[in-house]
């Protein structure tokens, strides 16, 4: 397999992102890691930045800081995300809680909307069967809550969801579809663009989770009319785990849609302590508690990466990995029965190639321990996730590699 390390090696020389991967901190017994679609690796200054932070804006500015800088960074940091990931023009992008409150937040407000004394009689959200668990359950909950009915797609489970799997379900009962922009499993892009359009001929809204997206996938969700979205920041936006997620709300709801969690982060006047509560007009009514400050701060430094790197940028890059991981796969793999569980279309695919063969849950039990780090989806599936500013593509194939020794010591 050595044509394959000197491809690799042809495609690091000439990388035009290549400097980047000397910004992340160093792995001791790692070999490869093929996991940042999962957790993204911290940058080298990340402990420093932390450090600084308890030091100074913390330990010296103490609460001065809320003033100075704090009250703001949930919108000012959504508005980085906006312009660097999203396509989307400042003030509808804010960093506030978990990838499950924003959905349910999201979710909630809009099942409300279409429940108002001036709607049309629209009682379905319409779901994908095989989306992520959190999405599923969530619309389940907002669904028994409010009276709604789910009403679930079945998409392949390589191809994912495609516009012509939506015709029939999506009609004038829809109140809000919500899809995820790539796979979790497989790895499959949705034609973002095209499905929003096709959602809002039926007078629906559009969700899009787009966690396995931001940060990876160039999107346009002004120009595209993506209603609402979240998104997670320690995948691809290297947050740290448990690091907060976003949404962004198009500012011709803001005013229009109320969000259910009222708290005193996402009142008109923060400071009023008033008897009664009144929202926000702004994407700031989105907010609820006192914001994770702490938790803001790692991906920041990532963000700085994306916007030199540019999305555009980082999108090409993936497509190379991508592309080289599915030829090592072919090569290395399909001889030992192993299956393509992803597109192998490069515009079909994003950030990660999934592949299954029934003995993968102890073959990532071997690689773990042998300091190469996948990660495996039940049934069968292993998950290769290739962060385009912190992988190579010697990593890359080295990774494929591995699975092929492990496999065969089986």
């Amino acid at each position: 397999m050595t044509e394959l390390l000197d491809t690799a090696i042809a495609l690091d020389a000439a990388d035009p992102l290549r400097h980047h991967l000397d910004a992340f901190a160093e792995m001791p017994g790692v070999i490869a890691y093929l996991d940042g679609n999962s957790l993204g690796r911290p940058l080298r200054d990340t402990g420093e930045r932390i450090a600084q932070f308890v030091r100074d804006d913390w330990g010296t500015r103490l609460i001065r800081s809320w003033d100075e800088q704090w009250m703001e960074l949930p919108t000012a940091l959504g508005d980085r995300i906006g312009a660097a990931c999203l396509g989307a023009a400042p003030g509808q992008n804010v960093v506030a809680d978990s990838t499950t409150v924003l959905l349910y937040k999201l979710m909630r407000a809009a099942v409300r909307r279409a429940q108002g004394p001036t709607s049309k009689a629209r009682s379905e959200i319409v779901i994908e069967q095989g989306n992520f668990p959190t999405d599923r359950f969530v619309a389940e909950g907002v669904a028994a809550e409010t009276g709604m009915t789910i009403r679930w797609i079945t998409a392949d489970p390589v191809h994912g969801v495609r516009a012509e799997d939506i015709v029939d379900a999506v009609t004038e009962r829809t109140a809000l579809v919500v899809l995820s922009h790539v796979d979790y499993r497989s790895g499959a892009l949705a034609d973002m663009k095209g499905i929003t359009a096709q959602v809002h001929e039926a007078g629906a809204l559009m969700l899009w989770d787009l966690c396995h997206s931001a940060g990876v996938i160039p999107m346009q969700l002004d120009e595209w009319g993506v209603d609402l979205a979240v998104g997670c920041t320690y995948k691809y936006l290297n947050g740290g785990p448990g690091a907060p997620a976003f949404a962004y709300v198009r500012s011709a709801h803001h005013g229009v849609l109320r969000q259910p969690i009222q708290g005193w982060m996402g009142a008109a006047d923060v400071f009023a302590m008033g008897p009664a509560y009144s929202p926000d007009a702004t994407i700031r009514q989105f907010i609820s508690g006192t914001p994770p400050v702490l938790g803001m701060l790692p991906m920041q430094g990532m963000l700085d990466h994306i916007e030199q790197a540019t999305i555009d940028g980082i999108r090409a890059k993936s497509k190379t990995l991508t592309d080289l991981a599915v030829q090592a796969v072919d090569e290395a793999l399909a001889p030992l029965g192993v299956r393509l569980l992803s597109p192998r279309d490069a515009e079909r695919r994003g950030g990660h190639v999934t592949i299954g063969h029934p003995d993968f849950r102890a073959v990532t039990q071997r690689l773990w321990g042998e300091g190469v780090i996948p990660d495996f989806r039940f049934p069968d599936g292993i998950r290769l996730g290739l962060s385009p500013l912190s992988t190579s593509h010697v990593e890359a194939v080295t990774g494929v590699l591995a699975v092929r020794d492990a496999l065969t010591r089986l």
